[in-house]
């Protein structure tokens, strides 16, 4: 199996308040209604899904709102759904709205069924931004694809105790509470072997988690 993240531009209610703004929607469709988690600039958004779509019931803070429409989206307009099944994927939720774009994860039995879908999606008019391609391999405890240990890479001794002791020391929080320098020291190492193993450590985790912030 093969679980793959990209984003669509369109111009649906929940896509378009996102454009420009800090705001993200995470959606849950439920046949007949959408279940939403509105975060950032929410008043817009929410007030434009009250006019498009419909509002049966919301709670709402300064900066987040969950929020039930009266209807499905889908029900007003095409969406990736009607793509899926003819090419043997299935789409995981949440859909997420963010950056004027839909960002979509999906699984997809084989390699082929998801270079299938990208070509029908583009075939069709669709500007498709892959983000990340992965093979699922095996089955987690906590989910059917996603897992810590399923995400995160493996990182070496050294780069584990280095990285632990970065975040314990407030290394990164703004403004920092210690340096390079004094973490060396404490590990009894030179700086440049702690900066060394720091970056290393950084730069497995980011490439590897960034996928899972669309």
């Amino acid at each position: 199996m093969y679980e793959a993240t990209f984003s669509i531009p369109d111009s649906s209610p929940y896509t378009e308040p996102t454009d420009g703004t800090d705001c993200r929607i995470d959606l849950w469709c439920n046949d007949h209604a959408d279940l939403l988690s509105v975060r950032g600039e929410v008043g817009a958004v929410v007030e434009r899904v009250r006019t498009d779509v419909g509002i049966d019931g919301e709670i709402r803070t300064g900066t987040e709102a969950v929020v039930v429409t009266s209807a499905c989206l889908r029900e007003q307009e095409p969406t990736i759904e009607r793509y899926l099944q003819p090419h043997g994927c299935l789409l995981l939720p949440p859909l997420r709205y963010a950056d004027g774009a839909k960002h979509c994860r999906v699984l997809a039995l084989d390699s082929a069924s998801l270079a299938d879908l990208y070509a029908a999606l583009v075939d069709d008019g669709l500007s498709i931004d892959v983000r990340s391609k992965r093979e699922v391999h095996a089955p987690t405890p906590s989910s059917p694809l996603v897992s810590v240990e399923g995400v995160l890479p493996e990182l070496t001794a050294r780069q584990r105790e280095v990285l632990a002791l970065a975040v314990s020391r407030g290394y990164y929080e703004l403004p920092r509470e210690t340096t390079t320098a004094e973490l060396a020291a404490e590990l009894g190492v030179g700086r440049r072997t702690a900066e060394d193993h720091l970056r290393r450590a950084e730069g497995k985790l980011l490439p590897a988690l960034v996928s899972y912030l669309y």
